[in-house]
């Protein structure tokens, strides 16, 4: 009885060793060198946050569809080939909850819905087409590398 007390004391105590080990991980992230390295957790979990929202597929390709103006959801749909209706929904509701997108809605039989860049979604239009673009640009050169890899990992 007393052997397996001792061994669940080491093995807890292990456990927190490796718990406070981790603790110190981000400490230890932000006094290494690199364009990181001057944020707090505050504005590193935001940044996160934020590049999760615009660096989605889906997000780039409805802020690149907004670029001409105001268009109707069912022409999004349209536009974004593969998008299934939830995630435009999604996605949309995404973008306007952090002002990126705006929603006006037209009282009008059947009604209308335009979804359209605000000043905050426009100033992020040319990052996201430059993204694109460079995407399109080195297509046939990421290829090779992807198949050169797989070839080489099977």
């Amino acid at each position: 009885m007393c052997v397996s007390q001792e061994r669940g004391v080491a093995a807890v105590g292990a456990g927190s060793e490796l718990r406070r080990g981790r603790t110190n991980v981000r400490a230890s992230v932000r006094r290494a060198p690199g364009p990181c390295a001057h944020w707090g957790d505050g504005d590193a979990d935001f940044i996160r946050e934020i590049l999760d929202l615009v660096g989605d597929k889906w997000s780039v390709l409805i802020i690149g569809t907004l670029s001409d103006g105001p268009v109707r959801y069912s022409e999004l749909a349209h536009a974004i080939p593969g998008i299934s209706q939830r995630m435009l929904t999604l996605t949309l509701k995404q973008l306007q909850r952090s002002g990126l997108v705006d929603r006006t809605a037209y009282a009008e039989v059947p009604p209308r819905v335009e979804y359209s860049l605000t000043s905050l979604g426009t100033s992020l239009l040319s990052t996201v087409l430059e993204l694109a673009a460079w995407s399109a640009e080195r297509h046939t050169e990421i290829r090779r590398h992807q198949q050169r890899y797989d070839a080489g990992t099977a």
